[in-house]
């Protein structure tokens, strides 16, 4: 079975997301759903709506990813996270962090959760003018030659 994936984020990221990674996998729409938490939304009726939306689809575990730790739909996605068994929820969304989860979607849930995370960390790097194109430097191996030295 196939773990399914529940984007929450500030509108319009959620949708947006889910169309860029539709784009790279047509066949993720059954696996993927997304949630855009307006400005002025309610959040216990967007908490309603997230349940409505994972008691709707298939059953099964439900990776649940928010944009911002601490922000309104970041909360809306931990309550939901608490109120159903196998569910996980990380916060920090990016597009490189979303087409790792669904690569590895039929993984073990916490599996899937470290690649999420691996993937979300190894999208982000420095990109300089000068450098060819696979010697680019990522953030995290900035980080780890400064802490070397």
């Amino acid at each position: 079975m196939s773990n399914r994936i529940l984007l929450i984020a500030h509108a319009p990221l959620a949708q947006a997301l889910a169309q860029c990674a539709a784009h790279v996998f047509p066949d993720s729409g059954e696996h993927l759903m997304a949630l855009d938490v307006a400005a002025s939304a309610d959040p216990v009726a967007c908490l309603q709506e997230a349940q409505a939306m994972l008691d709707h689809s298939h059953s099964g575990p439900v990776l649940v990813l928010s944009d911002v730790f601490g922000a309104t739909p970041h909360n809306i996605a931990q309550e939901l996270a608490k109120r159903r068994a196998s569910t996980r929820l990380v916060a920090g969304v990016n597009l490189p962090m979303l087409l790792r989860a669904l690569c590895y979607r039929h993984e073990e849930l916490d599996s899937l959760v470290a690649r999420a995370i691996a993937g979300g960390s190894q999208g982000i790097m420095q990109v300089t003018q000068n450098t060819p194109q696979n010697q680019n430097t990522r953030a995290h191996d900035q980080d780890r030659s400064h802490h070397q030295q």
